[in-house]
């Protein structure tokens, strides 16, 4: 798996100075509970990266729950983080690699090569055996130059303009039952963007919750084969990212991000909606 590391590789790179570990364990609705658990115990070195605070931008009227955040400002959290263009990035979490997945897709997004996800996540780490700590590691900044890659980022007026664009394939990664309107339990709105196929983000997992082999994501994906460009959005732009991964673990070179997904979507009154099967 080119974007997934094991727990072994990730023991056996612990205290190598050009490897930063980023912990990103965040609940949702519960905002200070990622930062809470970071302070009890981390992954040895590892810093701390919150989904809301870093990695979102604030809330306005448009944009989503979970807005990229400025680009400028998250280029020199990046670099205070101790990140540069020499620096290999792990992101863990313990949410089935949401949140870390957010992080990989940003970084990627800012032209950042060497960023991966650690598989399984910090519960598991934990029950090896390997090591912890309370402790918050000292961190030198650097200088992190961002080179933005645009084609990752698909804007909701360009999700719009190809509605119905046959060689255009939306993928929506909520629960089934969110993607069918048959309830929604977080925005104001149920149902799916028109013409989107649901493939529920978890999907990419194993029963264990480790990330499955690149050949096992191309089976699963493989009704996407004949798309020319995916666009995957969720909720908000954070379990989207999992299945960009995944996406590009199964081969496809033309995946994008709609950040701003469902939650933007909505916030326009003339977007169409639809609910259940397409």
């Amino acid at each position: 798996m080119e974007n997934i590391v094991s727990q072994t590789w990730l023991l056996g790179q612990l205290g190598n100075a050009n490897i930063v570990i980023a912990d990103c364990r965040f609940a949702l609705g519960q905002p200070e509970a990622g930062r809470d658990y970071y302070s009890k115990d981390h992954i040895t070195g590892a810093v701390y990266v919150d989904l809301e605070q870093d990695l979102s931008g604030a809330k306005m009227a448009h944009g989503g729950r979970h807005p990229l955040p400025d680009l400028g400002a998250f280029s020199i959290l990046v670099g205070n983080l101790g990140i540069d263009a020499t620096q290999t990035v792990i992101a863990y979490d313990d949410q089935g690699g949401a949140m870390a997945s957010r992080l990989w897709w940003m970084l990627k997004f800012l032209g950042h090569s060497e960023v991966y996800v650690l598989d399984q996540g910090y519960s598991a780490w934990k029950a090896a055996g390997y090591p912890v700590t309370e402790e918050v590691p000292e961190v030198s900044p650097r200088t992190f130059s961002p080179k933005v890659h645009r084609s990752m980022l698909a804007s909701m007026d360009e999700v719009k303009d190809k509605l119905g664009h046959a060689g255009t394939v939306l993928v929506d990664s909520r629960e089934e039952r969110r993607y069918l309107g048959l309830e929604e339990p977080i925005d104001v709105v149920a149902g799916h963007i028109p013409g989107a196929r649901n493939y529920f983000w978890k999907g990419v997992l194993d029963e264990s919750g480790a990330w499955r082999k690149a050949a096992d994501q191309e089976q699963h994906f493989a009704g996407l084969r004949d798309a020319e460009e995916i666009i995957v959005y969720c909720g908000s732009g954070v379990t989207a990212c999992p299945n960009v991964l995944a996406l590009t673990e199964a081969g496809f070179d033309n995946v994008k991000l709609y950040s701003g997904s469902w939650s933007d979507w909505i916030s326009w009154e003339e977007n169409p909606i639809a609910k259940g099967e397409e």
